[in-house]
Formats: structure tokens, C-alpha cells, sequence
């Protein structure tokens, strides 16, 4: 069985990106990692994820929710870092 750790390591995306998009989405974490690794597969998807987690930024700051905010802000500079934009 694979885990989502094992969906994760796949996709070279971390529990923090999962987590925020979960956070912004309202979905529940399973369908979140599911969500990430199959955006993180294509050039277009790999946008949509940018703008995800920069979108999760802009709402924890506007909200003042802080553990949501520092979590999303390490997710976007993972994701910036590790797949940078082309």
C-alpha cells in the first residue's frame, strides 16, 4: 500500500505544502496530498499549486491566524526552492 509519505517523496513536495493546501482548501488532508502530487505532475499544474500556496499566504495573513501563516509561508518557499517557476 502506498502511503502519503510515499505520494509525497514521489512528488518531491513536503507535509507543509500538503497541509497548507488542505488549510485553504477546506479538504481534508488525504484528498489535499492527492490534490498536490497530481498538480505537481504538469508545467500548468505546478502554477496552480504556486498560486495555491501563495493565495494560503495572502489568507493567514488577512485572518491573523499565525501557526497557519508560518506553515504556509515555509510550504511556498519549499515549493518556490524545489520547483522553481520556468
Amino acid at each position: 500500500m502506498i502511503s502519503f509519505k510515499d505520494c509525497l517523496d514521489y512528488s518531491d513536495l513536503t507535509e507543509d505544502e500538503a497541509s497548507a493546501v488542505a488549510e485553504h482548501e477546506h479538504l481534508p488532508y488525504g484528498a489535499a496530498v492527492q490534490l498536490v502530487c497530481c498538480l505537481a505532475q504538469s508545467g500548468e499544474g505546478a502554477e496552480v499549486l504556486r498560486c495555491l500556496l501563495k493565495n494560503a499566504v495572502c489568507d493567514a495573513q488577512r485572518c491573523g491566524h499565525a501557526e497557519t501563516l508560518q506553515t504556509a509561508q515555509r510550504a511556498c518557499q519549499q515549493f518556490a526552492v524545489n520547483h522553481p517557476a520556468s
